[in-house]
This record gives C-alpha cells, structure tokens and sequence, in this order.
C-alpha cells in the first residue's frame, strides 16, 4: 500500500518539469550545432584565419603608422 501511494504522489509531482522542459529544448538546439561545427571545423578555422587575415592587412593599409600585434613586423604587446 505504501508504495503504491509513493508511486501516485511521484507520477503527480510536477516540480522541476519545466526546467527539464527548458534544458531539452536548448540541448535541442545546441547538440545538432555542435555537430555540425566538429564536423566543418577545419572549414571554418580556414575562414576565420582568412577573415582575420584580410582584416588585419585592410587595418595595416588604412593605418600604416599602426604596427600591433598580428601584423607583419610588430611588437607582441
């Protein structure tokens, strides 16, 4: 008898569904994103390293006076 009503009390308690609700919908949207990031990862280490690249020599030829960090010939800091 005592379990059975334990049972029933569990199955009817609702505290802590909504927060799992929110968990999986983000793990939902974030697992598939993941995924596809692993696998073109080299794709878009490519592009970022390129994007970086052209915005590096764009700020080295708008500013010549500026020599940084990440630009050919300048200091590390």
């Amino acid at each position: 008898m005592r379990v059975s009503t334990l049972v029933r009390r569990l199955h009817a308690d609702q505290r802590g569904a909504e927060g799992l609700e929110k968990i999986l919908i983000i793990a939902a949207i974030v697992l598939p994103l993941l995924g596809l990031l692993i696998i073109f990862r080299d794709a878009v280490k490519d592009w970022v390293g390129r994007v970086w690249t052209e915005t590096i020599d764009l700020e080295a030829r708008s500013h010549p006076e500026y020599v940084g960090p990440g630009v050919p010939g300048g200091s590390s800091g």
